[in-house]
């Protein structure tokens, strides 16, 4: 008998947990392409300086930002992503933040790829990092 409770109570709460996680949607946004780009010589220099990103246009969605953080190279989408991709989407340095280019001009920090000053449902979407002596890669 008391087998039966430990197996009717493991039953009943491994049935209580729930297959969804809601922090790790996929944002609806932003599409998931596979690219894989080498950052030429001159892009690497820019980025031997920590806190100096950079904008690479013929990768990801509509380009990607690079930053030394002085701990490592950190590689974003350069779309919005709380924004359907559009004309204005596309976000521009500034400093160490990027900004949207639309009316409410989301601002993120290229360190953390997080919102600034404001509560938004997505951060920014980081691509992968591959670094072979001086050799920086990009890739999703």
């Amino acid at each position: 008998m008391r087998y039966i409770y430990l197996f009717v109570s493991i039953l009943v709460i491994t049935s209580s947990c729930s297959n969804t996680d809601d922090d790790n949607q996929r944002n609806p946004f932003l599409l998931d392409i596979n690219f894989n780009l080498q950052l030429s010589a001159i892009q690497v220099l820019d980025l031997e300086i920590p806190s100096n990103p950079i904008y690479v246009a013929n990768g990801g969605l509509r380009g990607f930002f690079v930053i030394n953080t002085g701990s490592g190279i950190l590689a974003w989408e350069a779309t919005d992503p709380n924004h359907t991709p559009n004309d204005c989407s596309t976000m521009v340095i500034d400093g160490i933040n990027v900004v949207c280019q639309c009316e409410d001009a989301h601002s993120y920090n290229l360190f953390t790829g997080q919102a600034n000053g404001e509560a938004l449902e997505y951060t920014m979407l980081p691509y992968q990092v591959s670094i072979s002596g001086s050799n920086i890669t990009v890739f999703n």
